[in-house]
């Protein structure tokens, strides 16, 4: 088994893809192990099959799939979508593996809970009994 790097020679995955131009390529006979948080889902694309996937979320894919990065459409999906201005387009064959907690995301949600503290130290509020 071998370990590449791969370098993503489209523009946009490049810029807006969240990982850059360089990707990792896993080539060879042997098994790998892969630490990916949340829950995995599979997904099989036919030939010439399209899907939008926000690019956080896109663990794995395989090298038949080809992959790019393309803005979204429409003011109002930009402003209110929750998305971000740019979604990766998944064509197939192939399989694709997506995770349902990217790192980020998890330290996001995480983040909303640890205590701040102010100028006279933690609070607790007495109705929700939170720290704050």
């Amino acid at each position: 088994m071998q370990i590449e790097i791969y370098f993503s020679r489209r523009l946009g995955a490049g810029l807006f893809g969240g990982e850059g131009f360089i990707l990792q390529k896993i080539t060879g006979p042997g098994k790998a192990f892969m630490a990916i948080p949340g829950d995995i889902i599979e997904r099989s694309l036919a030939a010439g099959e399209k899907q939008l996937f926000d690019p956080g979320h896109i663990a794995m894919f395989e090298p038949s799939v080809d992959y790019d990065i393309n803005m979204v459409k429409g003011l109002k999906n930009v402003i209110f979508a929750g998305e971000g201005l740019f979604l990766a387009t998944l064509t197939g064959p192939g399989k694709v593996w997506l995770e349902t907690m990217p790192i980020a995301n998890l330290a996001a949600k995480i983040r909303r809970y640890i205590p701040k503290k102010g100028k006279t130290g933690y609070q607790v509020d007495l109705k929700t009994k939170r720290v704050r």
